[in-house]
Parts: C-alpha cells; structure tokens; sequence
C-alpha cells in the first residue's frame, strides 16, 4: 500500500524483509525483477544476519556479489554452488572460507578444488595445511599438495610443505621426493622436520645437498645403523671442514665397520696425521687392521708409521719386507730397532740388524754380530764399505784364528784397496797359507807392473816433448 504512494528504499527493504521472513522466496524474485529502490546489498547483508539464507540468496545472486554468495551457500550446505561463487569472486578469503567449509562437511573433493586456488599464495599455504591437520586430514591435505605440484603457479612453498608432510606421515615416499625436487625444495625447513621425525638418511641426504658436509657426516656416525652407506659417507669424508671429524670417523670405523678402514684411510690420507692414527691404533691395539694403509703411506717416511711397520714385520717375521722398509725408508730408531733384532732367534733377522749397524756407521758391532752367526761374506762387506784398514786387517787376523783359509783368500780380494801387502804377505808366510794369498799377491804384483810401465811411458813422453821443443828453438835460431 505504502509503494503505491512513496518510492522510497526504507520502504522496499522492509518489504523483502517481510517477505523472507514469511518464506515467500517466490515474491521477493518477483519483486526484484521489478523496478524498486531496495538498497539489494545491505537488504542481503541483513538477511544473512537474521540467518535467511535462501531468501539471501536470491537477493546475492541478483547483483552478483560471488562472495557473499559462496559464504552463504555454504550455510546451506550447497557446497558444489559455493564452489563455482568462489571461483566467480576469486578472492582468497572466500576460497578459504568455502574451503574450510568443506573440509569440516568432508567434501574433500570440492576442498580440493579450493585448496589448489589458495595454497598457490604462499602467505596462505600455511595456515591451509594446519586447518586440514588439525582436524586429522593428513592424507587429503598430502593428496591436496601432490595435486598442487603440477600447477603452473606452484612455488617452492608447496614442494617443501608436502616434504615436511611426507617425513609426518608418509616416510616412505619422503627420499623419493627429495631426490626428485632437491632443487625446489627450502631445505632448511625440511631439514628440521627430518630432524624432529629422526629420519637420519633423509636428513644426511638433504646436509649434503646443502653442502653441509659435517653435519652430514656427524648424523652418519651418530645414527649409522639407518644412515650409513660406505660409498656416501667416503664422498663426504674428503668434503669435511673439521678436522677432528676425520678422527671420530677412524673410532667410528674401528667400532662399527673395521673391514673397511683401509679404504677410508685411504680416501683420508692426504688430509690425516699418519703418526695420530698410528696411535689411536696403537691404543686400540688393533695395528695389525691398517697394515695395508700404512704400507701405501710408508713413502711420506714418517717416524711412527715406520716403526709401527718395523715392528710388524718383526711380530710377522716378515724379514724381506723388514730389509726392504730399513732399506727405504730410514726415519726410525735404528739402533734401538737393531737392539731387539740381535737378540732374535731367527737368523734373517739378526743379519738385518748387523746391516743397520752397517748402515749406521757402527761397523765394529755389525761385524761382530756377523762374526757371531758365522756369516763371513756380511763381516768383510762391512769391513770393504768401513773403509777402516784396521778393521780389514783385524778380519784376516780372525780367519785365520778360525783356520778360515778360504775367507781369507776372499777377504784379500773383497778388501784389496784396504789391506797392505806387505802385512797380507807376513801373515800367510807365518800361518803356512802363502798358496790362499798368492791369487792376491798375483793381483798386486799386475797392478803395480802397470803403474811403473805408465810412469815409464809418461817419463819417455815427456822426455820426448822436452827433445822436439828444444829442437824447434835450435831451428828458429838457425833460420
């Protein structure tokens, strides 16, 4: 009645109001189809509030505000209609708001269908992934972000959070992952979340992909029984920066992995102290185990390395191997290495330590020790090298003491340069062994024959060169 005489919005407004409020959705579509002056969108705002929500929704859908729509048809639980509002309005608080709605009504699909719209936001990812994991939708909210991968959109947010939900709650697709978008990934948020879930392996592969190299190789060691792997922990060992991890990682070895200590040694020994590691081996007495790796570093000629292996081959009765490492390699205590070989049942072995007597200048003690094992060719080589005329002459002495005939004829021969005639002379005349030296005698007599026949020919020479000068100064006068 009032329309008929008054235009006038308050008036309008009322009507739909009383309308709804009666349920006659029929009249108010009819009414606003009509010419009026209702203000449609505060009309639908208060409809809203007053919880009429089909008659709110006529008036929403009439002046197209999508977002007032989507809210409102998700209260009528139409949740397919709020799906395509959303879409119309493109807002993120309405995808958010149907979103969360169909979450809670476990219209996961149409979830989905939002969530893909809102977590291509970064600042809005999160707060979708703690709505869904909060009321326990681990597995949609994972289907969610699997579908969020191959959008155009999809940012370093989204692979990283379906990281942290795989290492939760689905640990067996957590390394597949990481391999597969290790680049795209924020790896030090995933890094904490392997950390909280103890995923070791994980965690060792995303420190090395991080270049954190000791980290890496600290969870290998602390947690070995789920992250070891010889061949990766070899690969990060020569990356490491701290010194002292090289160390832990020969205990950690000796412990756990003593069959492979010499390759890691190995891959190690441009960067270790070869004289520590002896020693922590020492200690452990375990020398024996890294025998191989300290032949290969034998040639660097350091002192411990060297007796640890002298002392080996000792134990081993390895006498080849122990001449040949006195032969090359000579920082170590000699005499102290001589010392306990004297003294050694074995035959070999006292000949080794006459020989580093010999090698140390003591030539007195290593002819004794050969005297002593009756090894006669290793006192007059000693005696030759000595360059000691006394020691010569004291071993003819000593040979024919013995009644050595032959080793004195061969003394005579091995220390000619040495020995004096006239005393080799006396002592074969006096001993009945002129026969033994005569060989020698034979040699001395050439020897000296040809040193008086070139003195003789260098006289004649000289002679004659006096002679053709003299006679050269007689021509130039006369001429």
């Amino acid at each position: 009645m009032v329309r008929q005489k008054a235009r006038e919005p308050k008036v309008d407004g009322e009507l739909i109001f009383a309308y709804a409020k009666i349920d006659r959705l029929s009249d108010i579509e009819e009414f606003i189809l009509m010419p009026n002056v209702a203000n449609l969108q505060n009309v639908g705002d208060r409809l809203y509030d007053e919880e009429l929500y089909e008659a709110a929704k006529i008036i929403y859908a009439f002046i197209s505000n999508w977002a007032k729509l989507a809210v409102t048809l998700v209260k009528l639980k139409q949740f397919q209609g709020a799906v395509d509002a959303a879409r119309k309005a493109n807002s993120a608080k309405t995808w958010k708001e149907v979103c969360f709605a169909c979450v809670d009504a476990e219209e996961f699909r149409l979830a989905q269908i939002c969530g893909l719209n809102i977590i291509v936001q970064v600042d809005d990812l999160e707060e979708v992934s703690e709505y869904y994991q909060n009321r326990g939708c681990f597995n949609e909210l994972i289907s969610l972000m699997e579908s969020g991968l191959g959008l155009e959109r999809a940012h370093m947010g989204i692979f990283t959070e379906l990281g942290v939900l795989y290492a939760r709650y689905r640990p067996e697709k957590l390394m597949e992952h990481i391999k597969l978008f290790s680049t795209r990934l924020n790896i030090p948020k995933l890094i904490r979340a392997c950390d909280e879930q103890q995923h070791w392996k994980e965690l060792t592969y995303l420190y090395i992909q991080y270049d954190e190299f000791d980290n890496a190789a600290t969870t290998i060691m602390n947690h070995s029984p789920d992250a070891w792997d010889h061949m990766q922990f070899k690969d990060v060992a020569v990356k490491v920066a701290n010194v002292e991890l090289y160390y832990k990682a020969v205990h950690f070895y000796l412990q756990e992995h003593p069959d492979l200590i010499n390759d890691l040694l190995n891959v190690l020994a441009l960067r270790l102290d070869h004289t520590r590691v002896v020693d922590i081996m020492r200690k452990a007495g375990q020398l024996h185990l890294v025998k191989p790796y300290m032949v290969a570093v034998q040639s660097n000629n350091v002192s411990a390395v060297n007796e640890s292996l002298n002392e080996l081959y000792v134990e081993e009765e390895d006498y080849e191997r122990l001449r040949e490492s006195v032969d090359m390699h000579d920082n170590f205590d000699q005499i102290g290495l001589a010392q306990k070989l004297e003294k050694h049942e074995l035959l070999e072995m006292r000949r080794i330590a006459a020989y580093i007597y010999k090698k140390a200048g003591r030539w007195k003690q290593s002819i004794a020790l050969s005297k002593k094992d009756n090894m006669y060719k290793d006192c007059m080589e000693t005696c030759s090298q000595s360059g000691d005329r006394e020691l010569s002459e004291d071993l003819l002495v000593y040979f024919i003491e013995q009644g050595k005939k032959e080793c004195f004829a061969s003394c005579l021969f091995i220390c000619y340069d040495l020995i004096r005639a006239d005393v080799a002379l006396e002592l074969a005349w006096m001993n009945n062994m002129v026969d033994f030296a005569f060989p020698y005698l034979l040699q001395f007599i050439r020897e000296y024959t040809s040193k008086v026949d070139e003195l003789v020919k260098d006289r004649i020479e000289s002679q004659n060169e006096v002679r053709a000068k003299e006679k050269e100064e007689k021509d130039l006068v006369a001429q």
